[in-house]
């Protein structure tokens, strides 16, 4: 599959299209601001938008939800552990605050293991929680997005409701680190160097 990235300019969020070639099918992860901009791109594309997925709960990767789905009926997923709190009153005060709208409720709900078919592609859901409980990161050979639980050259924070360093750690550990070194790996923030990294320098020169 391939994976296009969007850097938005709000609080340096990346949203992504994820593509399935060989039907021109897509999923958008995380398209919390620049709608228009984002669903210009995948007309540009030629592609036909089939699900909206949140790597977690918060506002700056989800205030986009209500206009994507408006605008497509693609429906909404997320992790079962995240699903209350996208319409919480703290993320609908919130969003609003961003520009956004308060989300719908998912269509779908995820768990570790789930599988999201992109035509004929497939992505599948790995529960990281340690950001949030219901965290997520979307993985298809080759390549992992992973929102707020893995930055290049860092973590996502862990003082927030529903954080948990030692839990962060053990998600790193068990679900990420164990992906071959070569899978690229695609952060939910542009706060690295590089836009994207591998799970193999991640491993070797993460520290926190």
């Amino acid at each position: 599959m391939n994976i296009h990235q969007i850097r938005l300019a709000k609080m340096a969020n990346f949203a992504y299209i994820v593509e399935d070639e060989a039907t021109h099918r897509c999923v958008l992860v995380d398209p919390a601001f620049e709608v228009k901009r984002i669903l210009r791109e995948v007309h540009i594309l030629g592609l036909e938008v089939v699900g909206l997925v949140n790597t977690h709960c918060h506002s700056d990767h989800t205030a986009g939800n209500r206009a994507v789905v408006e605008a497509t009926g693609a429906p909404l997923m997320i992790h079962r552990d995240d699903a209350k709190a996208i319409s919480g009153i703290g993320n609908r005060t919130l969003t609003r605050a961003l520009g956004g709208k308060g989300s719908p409720k998912p269509s779908r709900l995820l768990k570790d293991g789930s599988v999201i078919e992109v035509g004929k592609g497939r992505l599948t859901v790995l529960h990281t929680p340690g950001h949030t409980r219901g965290g997520i990161c979307l993985y298809t050979p080759g390549h992992v997005i992973t929102g707020d639980t893995l930055f290049v050259g860092g973590v996502g924070r862990t003082d927030l409701p529903g954080g948990s360093l030692k839990t962060l750690k053990r998600s790193l550990r068990d679900k990420i680190f164990t992906l071959p070194d070569q899978t690229v790996v695609w952060p939910g923030h542009d706060y690295g160097a590089k836009p994207t990294s591998t799970v193999g320098r991640e491993k070797a020169t993460l520290s926190f």
